[in-house]
Formats: structure tokens, sequence, C-alpha cells
């Protein structure tokens, strides 16, 4: 019978255990034993429940306190030196401060880079290294869980990332080579394997996921070097995990390494089955991601059991092993705790426990167990009763697709005619002071949105409290002096989700919460059906919030593309066709604003560079109807209409020309962790239109000084025009409290204020 595992489990808990005892550590309430008893029980909790569902055997080391990329860094003592005597001192203190900053007396810690996991909406904290850079194993992390799993008397598998992998996801602050550091890297990153060896470990899971990316020779020679040195080594059995593609022009590099096993990702590329087990060697176990680790569709049988049935017949019961196609950090947990799903709704779906139950069922199915086979056969009815609900396929949105022409998106004059419109309708100075959109989310508007979803609070005295919130987010912009307001979004839960609620199509789960970072989870929601609006959705509140001020106030509104992004969508219609069906369903949302009255809309595309494929031979198509899903969106308005859009945790050089082709008049971006490294891409490229990079590090609970500030804006200044150059944080202000809100926005305004005058006497 095959081998059932998975290559990693969510961390979080089925309701957000360790997000309320990772904050409730840092706000001081609770100490690091009871943060750390928390993730003891979680990660027991979910050991069991793997079992419990088939797991022949349980990753370990796949759970971290904020993030794995940081563990992995911090198990070869990567640890930059402005953190070490933090460190030093209080371990746990030092590891938190270089994931989100640290501020206590005269301490004063930026925290590392942070960036997208791959094409997935997880944020990883970049390790930062440099030349001569010193390791040194720390294993002691990933050998206590072992041993923790094996007491609890699961057959453990302990998961490192790759050192190739770690490199290649690195920063080098000097500009070095990361690959110069391989042969000091290797010997700290073995010490961890001789001590998981010395605990009793068997097999290692390693992590190389940049084999499904483009490699050039030194990279690939990277790998060889390493592996031979691994297997040299000799003290554990390594399976090699790939995921997020196939592996395409790196199978025959990645078979040839001296290795036990090989994990392939056959849930985004089944078509590579076949290659992999030409070339696969006679001795290797091949761990099979049958499974979508990244979706929560439950799978067709007549689509994988022919898959599993091929795999067994070519591998036999001893090199083959069932799994997901990646870690199910990417999923909710349990389906099962889904109580206000529709029946047959609910039936589709498949959370982490589900899919390692499925797997259970196609490894019993394929050993001969007519009950498995017979459960298999039920599981592919309620798969077609899917693609053949009536709640699925709308005509009238298929045919306004179908009507689409490029004209739909058009705007009606170039950037340079409309600037000079903009310029003269708003009356906005040289480096003119915004926000992204959220201000904080209060524990009173969360208990207030708790109690309306409840019922225990009526619409109307939920509204009150809403317009109240909103007045005083305009009221104290006003008093602040930024120039361009925003109605701060205290009715929405979440950028998607909000949106998500008031469009056909979609549907939510209630405890369906997925990592995003650290202790920020979000509840994707699931496009299930074809998707149209039948409402406007903000107009409303963006109306009311203008009607309170006369500066500019901002519309804000999630673009299609992150809408698609950051959500679980459907299987059986082209990303391609969904994306365009919402930029139709936001583009309606987009005229209502401007009916309104509302002169600025913001198209937030956070997840544009996200959704990039990894490799680059298929950026074209995507970049192709991404773009035109925004121009879609964001078509057809008067020149007196700015848009905006905001993009977060990109590198923008492989996009920047699709980034200038989206043709919004502001684009804001994320920059200060990079120290405006992420704005040399459009420096370089000239990009012509308005630029907002921001100076304040809102994913940081400190406060930027003035002088930081001023800085990051003076860097910007050297290569943007002042006419051009906009002033804004970095990202939305949701997630933090109003007193370092009110300290940094203040202090944004007096150093954009202070850049003006100074501008005014070199004039």
């Amino acid at each position: 019978m095959p081998h059932v595992t998975y290559p990693g489990f969510p961390r979080i808990g089925r309701r957000r255990e360790l997000k309320r005892a990772l904050e409730s550590h840092w706000k001081g309430d609770s100490g690091a034993d009871e943060l750390l008893a928390v993730a003891r029980e979680l990660r027991q909790r979910h050991w069991k429940l793997a079992r419990d569902a088939g797991a022949d055997s349980v990753p370990v080391n796949d759970f971290s306190l904020y993030d794995h990329v940081l563990d992995a860094a911090v198990l070869v003592d990567a640890i930059p030196p402005r953190y070490r005597d933090l460190a030093a001192r209080d371990p746990l203190a030092g590891y938190f401060a270089m994931a989100r900053g640290h501020q206590d007396g005269d301490v004063d810690l930026h925290a590392l880079e942070m960036t997208k996991w791959f094409d997935t909406n997880y944020h990883y904290i970049v390790p930062e290294l440099e030349a001569g850079q010193r390791f040194a194993a720390r294993p002691d992390k990933v050998v206590a869980e072992y041993l923790e799993a094996r007491a609890a008397g699961h057959v453990a598998r302990p998961v490192l990332l790759g050192p190739v992998s770690f490199l290649r996801l690195s920063k080098t602050v000097d500009g070095s080579d990361p690959l110069a550091l391989l042969d000091t890297l290797l010997p700290a990153w073995l010490g961890a394997i001789d001590a998981l060896a010395d605990a009793g470990a068997d097999w290692v899971q390693v992590d190389e996921p940049t084999l499904v990316l483009d490699l050039d020779a030194a990279w690939r020679e990277a790998f060889r070097r390493t592996y031979a040195a691994v297997a040299a080594h000799g003290r554990v059995r390594i399976l090699l995990a790939t995921y997020f593609g196939e592996l395409g022009a790196n199978l025959e590099l990645a078979t040839s390494l001296p290795l036990a096993g090989l994990h392939v990702d056959l849930a985004r590329a089944p078509d590579q089955l076949d290659a992999v087990l030409d070339a696969l060697p006679a001795d290797r176990v091949l761990s099979a991601g049958v499974l979508d680790g990244r979706n929560i569709w439950l799978s067709d049988p007549s689509t994988i059991l022919p898959r599993v049935d091929r795999l067994l017949a070519r591998l036999g019961n001893d090199r083959l092993w069932l799994s997901t196609s990646c870690s199910l950090l990417h999923v909710p947990i349990d389906v099962s705790e889904e109580k206000h799903l529709p029946a047959h709704l609910a039936g589709w779906l498949s959370f982490a426990r589900q899919k390692i139950a499925e797997l259970r069922r196609y490894a019993d199915a394929v050993a001969g167990d007519d009950a498995a086979r017979k459960t298999l056969a039920r599981q592919h009815e309620i798969v077609a009763s899917r693609q053949a609900s009536g709640d699925v396929v709308r005509a009238d949105v298929r045919a306004r697709v179908r009507q689409l022409t490029p004209q739909f998106g058009q705007r009606r004059s170039a950037f340079s005619f409309r600037a000079d419109v903009q310029r003269e309708r708003f009356g906005l100075p040289d480096l003119p002071t915004t926000t992204i959109g959220s201000f904080p989310q209060t524990n009173d508007l969360r208990i207030a949105r708790a109690a309306h979803r409840s019922g225990k609070l009526d619409d109307d005295a939920y509204a009150a409290i809403l317009r109240d919130e909103v007045r005083r987010v305009v009221r104290f912009q006003e008093e602040a002096g930024i120039d361009v307001l925003v109605h701060g979004e205290p009715e929405r839960n979440d950028m998607v989700e909000y949106f998500g609620e008031q469009l056909d199509g979609y549907v939510f789960t209630s405890l369906g919460w997925v990592q995003s970072y650290g202790s920020r989870c979000v509840k994707p929601p699931i496009i299930y059906g074809d998707v149209a609006r039948p409402a406007p959705m903000t107009v409303a509140w963006s109306a009311y919030a203008q009607s309170l001020t006369d500066k500019p106030m901002k519309g804000m509104l999630t673009g299609p593309v992150t809408m698609l992004q950051w959500s679980f969508v459907r299987d059986d219609l082209p990303r391609a066709d969904v994306c365009r069906q919402i930029a139709l369903a936001l583009r309606d949302e987009v005229h209502d604003l401007e009916k309104a009255g509302i002169g600025i809309v913001q198209i937030d595309e956070p997840a544009l560079r996200e959704g990039l494929p990894l490799r680059r031979a298929d950026w074209d198509a995507y970049l192709a109807w991404a773009v035109d899903a925004f121009r879609i969106t964001a078509g057809g308005v008067s020149d007196a209409t700015q848009v905006h859009t905001h993009m977060c945790y990109s590198e923008f050089n492989d996009i920047i020309e699709a980034v200038a082709a989206m043709d919004a008049d502001v684009i804001s971006i994320e920059t200060s962790r990079s120290r405006m490294e992420l704005l040399d891409a459009f420096t370089r490229f000239q990009y012509p239109n308005g630029i907002g990079p921001g100076v304040y590090d809102i994913h940081s609970p400190r406060v930027p000084t003035e002088a930081e500030m001023a800085d990051l804006l003076a860097r910007a200044l050297r290569v943007l025009r002042p006419d051009q150059l906009w002033v804004n944080p970095d990202c939305g202000l949701k997630t933090r409290g109003w007193p370092e809100v009110s300290d940094a926005l203040r202090g944004m305004v007096s150093v954009a204020r202070a850049a003006r005058e100074r501008l005014a006497v070199t004039v």
C-alpha cells in the first residue's frame, strides 16, 4: 500500500489560537512560557488530526512562531549583527525583532524585509546576508520538535529549507553573490542534519522549491555540489521536495542528485508525470503530490485514481508516497467546522484534514479496498454535481465577457493630458500626502462587527457606529494636514472578503483562516460561480465621507487580479475568464463612484506581481490578461477622475512594463523596508506617471522618526520629479494602533511640508 503523508500543515489553529497567543505575548499580556505552551498544543493537535485522517507519517519543523524562512536563518545562525545583542539576552525577542522590528528604550531595530513566497499570498522574512558571512548550526528547534513528535507516537520526518533555495531567497546587503557563501553555509546546515541523525531521524525532507524556477548554470552547479556533499555525509535519507510547478528543464538535474526520494507537484504540473517516472532512478522513492495543496476543491477521482494506479504500477508500494502538491499551509484546516455553508457547497470542498483523508482513500483504493473505491465513486458524483449546478453558470455574465473589446480598457486621453486636467481640478501641492486606505480597526469596531453579524446589533445602530468612526478618521486627517483623504474603511473586514460578500458567485467560510504572515490571517473567499455585482458596494460610504470635507476623498476598491489571487478560485474555468468577470463588476463600481462625485478612485493590485508565473516563458500571457483586467476596471472614466493603484512587497523589475501599461495616474508602492531599493525599477524605466513610494513601514509596530522618513523622501527626490512624487505609508493601517498611526502620520506630513519648503527655496 502506498505511504500517505503531506509536506506541511497550517500553523495557526482552527480558531487562530496561534494568532491570539502571539498578539497577547507581543502586548506583554502573556509570557514566553504561555506562548510556547500554545505552540506545543497546536503541534500535537495537528499531528494527531493528520494521523486520525489517515497519514502514515507527519512532517515536523513545518510549524513556526512567525515564518519558516526566518526559522531557516536562525537554524544556521544567519542573524544580522544589529539583532545579536537582543537575541543573546532574549532569543525570542531577538527572533520577533527580525520579523517585526523592536522599540524599547535605547533599542530601536528595523524589521528585515518581507516578500511573497513564490506566487502565493504567504509572506516570508528575507534573510539578510553579506560577503564573509559566518554560519553555525543551531538545531535545537528542529530536534526538539522531532523528539516531541516521536514521544507522541508519530512516525516523524523533519523538514528543512534546502541550502540552495535558502541562498536564492536571501538578500545580500552588500550586493555580493549569495552563491559565494555556499561552502561556508554547508557545514552549518549539515550540522543540523547531524543533530537530527543523532536524535534518531531516518528521513529528512529538504525543501528546494527553487528547482521549479529558471536556473542558470551557476545555480545548477550549486545543486550538484550541495547534494554531492549531503550524500557523502550520508547520515539520513533525504526526500528532496519541489513544488509550485513543474521541474521542466531541471528534471534531469533533480533526478540525477544522489538522494533517496523526490517530491513533485502533480497538481499544478500533472503533465510532468510520465517524464518524472521515466527519469526517476530505480532505487528512488517518489512522493507524488497528486492533490492540490493550494486550493480547496474536492478532487475528481476520475482524474486522480487512474493517475495513482499508474504510479503504483510503475513504482510499487515501497517506492510510492501519496501526498499533497505542497504544504497545506495555504488552505484552512477542517471544512467540517463550517456550519453555515450550504450543504451542497460544503460537500464540494476539501480543506487540510479532508485532503489527508482523500489521500488515504486513494491509497486504500489502489491497494484493493472495495469500500474505498465505492467511496471514491460517490466522490466523483459530488464533483460532477458542482460542474452541473445551476448556481455556477450565468448566461448574462458569460455574454458580457464575450462582448468585451479593446475599447473597454482605454482611458479617454493620454496621461500627460490627464495630469494637467487633474492638477487643475484638485489643486494639490507637490509631494501631496495621502494614505493607502484603511485606518486602525479598533477592538470596539471588531466587537461591533461581531455583534452585528450575530444579530445582537441592528443595522441602524451598527451604521451609526461606522459613521462615527468615519467622522473620526476624516477629522483626524484634516487636523494632521493630509492632502488626499480616505474614509478609513471601518465597515470592511478584509479587502477581498468585503467585496466578495457583495458579489454573486462568491461564498464565505466562518473559520477558513489562512496565514498571510506572522499573526496576520486572512479568510479567502471562494469563487464557485460566475461573478456579477448586484448593487453598488462602496458608493454610500465614500459619498458620506466626501460630504464631511472639502478635501479630495479617495474611493477604495480591491482590483480584479487581487480579488482573484486572494480567493480560492474555481477550477472549471480559465483564471483569465474569471478575472474578466470580476473586472466588469468592479468597472460598474468605478463608474458609480464617479457619478457620485468621487474624483479619485484607488484600485489596489498588490497581488499583480504575486500572480506572475514562475517560468519566464509563461509571463507574457499572464501579464496580458492581468493588465487587461485592470484596464477594463478603470476604463471609460473621465480625464478628471484620477485613478490610483497600490502594490506591495513586489519585485518590480520583472513587471515594470506591465505596470506602466496599466496606465494608472498614481501608483503607491512598498519601499520603506528596502530603503527605496524597490523604486529603482521605476527610475531606470523612467516611469512617467505619479509614484508614492512608502516612507512608513506599517508592518512593524515601531514609529519611524521624522529623520528616517525625511531620509527616505530625500532618496526618492533624487530620482523622481517633485510633481511626480506622492508621500504615503507603505500599505493600509488596519493592523496598527491609533497612537502609533497618529504619531507616524503627523510626522509624515511634517516631513513632506519641510521638503516642499526646501524645494520652494531652490526653485
